[in-house]
């Protein structure tokens, strides 16, 4: 197989959720396999992100459910300690951002770990990749791509001249999770899944919280009914969200950072965490050594996630995660990194297409989605009809009381007669989603999923209310 020392089966350009599952699996069935990343092994997701992040939810939950006894069960009153969950973070997430427990997982399965910034260097002279860390070559028949994202940093006036660190007064996700406190004041900008998700759970460790989203809505890549859900949550819990409006400017100032917004007015914060989106990290691996664009942000791969060029496969270059820009999420990257170990190793395929990729966003409530919007459905050609039911109208809804606040929403393709996309805002939203993610999978009959027994009473049930709805 391999050659020499610097000559390797396989390797995996950056080990975050996807690469680190097709490096460790692939060097457990005895292949040669060198892992190389810059950062910590493991990605984002347990040290910056999924993890962590859940972590300070979670808090935030109990911390809320805290202020629903007086109504439903008799009297308490609680005090926020954020320190409880940053040494949470610290001490059982990350082991205080160290990987070296990662790291040697993959050793002692005999894989080879470089710490650096890898770069492509086209290919030697028999075809196989060349794969540059520093001053050293490494050479691979095959070599996956999963160099994922970093937080984005736009071109406001005056960002970038204000520091960026924990102590500082800019903030990404990565600066919240290693922050022993929570600050008095938040200005947030963007209002996606990430800026809404900590927001919301700032505010609750009793930051004062200014979300800034420069589209009409947060949450924009949901359905319109689980933005305004979500956006009466928010507003009763005292968040101020300014949307339909852009920062043109960042400076010191306020409370400890001023926003000035496009329509003239102002925000301001403690800190203003950055969560507009991501960069792509391929950005910075001379993928033109092997013929593809240089400055390509994703990679277009096949089924079993060979990188395609012009529509062909590049030969023995892969790619999973973040990189094929088929949804920033680690279960999508393990679902890549599964089907493109069981290609190499010759056992089946494990491909069921992104039809039915579901998400969640953990907000309070939660909003679950798989597959497409009603207007996505539309946007495509699609006969489509929609059912809809409210979870304080079901009968467990309306047992939870105070915090039910949510609906289902069912987008169905009538000329098949299955769903499409589908949509949970509720309590415990991203465990309901379930269900319709195998509906939306499997293409179950719409006309099965009215047959159904659902165990009562459950805030599932209301998927069968939105099934009604849908005649």
């Amino acid at each position: 197989m391999s050659d020499g020392p610097d000559d390797f089966d396989l390797i995996v350009l950056g080990l975050g959720p996807g690469g680190e599952e097709v490096a460790e699996r692939m060097a457990e069935a005895g292949w040669s396999v060198l892992g190389i990343d810059s950062r910590l092994v493991g990605g984002e997701c347990p040290y910056y992100g999924c993890i962590p992040s859940k972590m300070i939810i979670r808090g935030a939950e109990v911390l809320t459910d805290t202020k629903y006894v007086n109504d439903l069960a008799g009297t308490a009153q609680a005090t926020p300690e954020y320190g409880k969950v940053a040494k949470r973070i610290r001490d059982e997430a990350t082991d205080d951002w160290d990987d070296r427990v990662a790291v040697e997982r993959f050793e002692n399965l005999g894989g080879t770990f470089v710490r650096g910034l890898a770069r492509l260097a086209g290919r030697a002279d028999d075809g196989a990749i060349k794969v540059e860390v520093g001053d050293t070559t490494y050479t691979a028949r095959h070599v996956v791509v999963g160099v994922g994202t970093a937080p984005a940093m736009p071109p406001i006036e005056g960002l970038a001249d204000l520091e960026r660190s924990v102590d500082g007064p800019v903030w990404t996700n990565r600066e919240v999770m290693r922050s022993p406190i929570a600050p008095a004041s938040l200005a947030v900008l963007g209002g996606g899944a990430i800026g809404i998700e900590l927001s919301q759970a700032l505010a609750r460790f009793g930051a004062k919280v200014r979300v800034v989203e420069a589209s009409d809505r947060i949450l924009r890549v949901e359905e319109p009914e689980a933005s305004a859900a979500v956006a009466e949550v928010l507003a009763r819990e005292g968040l101020e969200l300014h949307t339909n409006v852009r920062a043109t400017g960042v400076s010191a100032g306020g409370e400890g950072v001023l926003v000035t917004l496009d329509d003239g007015s102002t925000v301001t914060g403690e800190k203003l965490l950055v969560a507009v989106g991501r960069r792509p990290n391929t950005l910075d691996l001379q993928l033109d050594t092997l013929g593809l664009e240089g400055d390509a942000h994703t990679l277009d791969v096949d089924d079993g996630m060979r990188v395609l060029h012009d529509g062909e496969p590049v030969d023995g270059l892969y790619s999973v995660g973040d990189s094929t820009g088929r949804g920033a999420f680690t279960h999508v990257a393990v679902w890549q990194a599964r089907v493109l170990i069981a290609r190499l190793l010759q056992r089946g395929d494990l491909y069921g297409g992104y039809h039915g990729v579901a998400w969640v966003t953990f907000s309070d409530p939660e909003v679950g989605r798989v597959g497409l919007t009603e207007q996505q459905a539309r946007d495509k050609g699609l006969d489509v009809r929609t059912g809809s039911a409210q979870i304080p109208a079901s009968t467990r809804g309306w047992i939870y009381g105070k915090g039910n606040d949510g609906l289902v929403k069912l987008v169905e393709d009538t000329d098949r007669g299955v769903l499409v996309g589908a949509t949970v805002v509720s309590p415990h939203g991203g465990e309901i989603l379930g269900m319709l993610t195998l509906a939306v999978h499997a293409e179950v009959p719409v006309s099965t999923l009215a047959t159904m027994h659902y165990a009562y009473p459950t805030l599932h049930r209301t998927v069968l209310d939105a099934v009604r709805d849908l005649s």
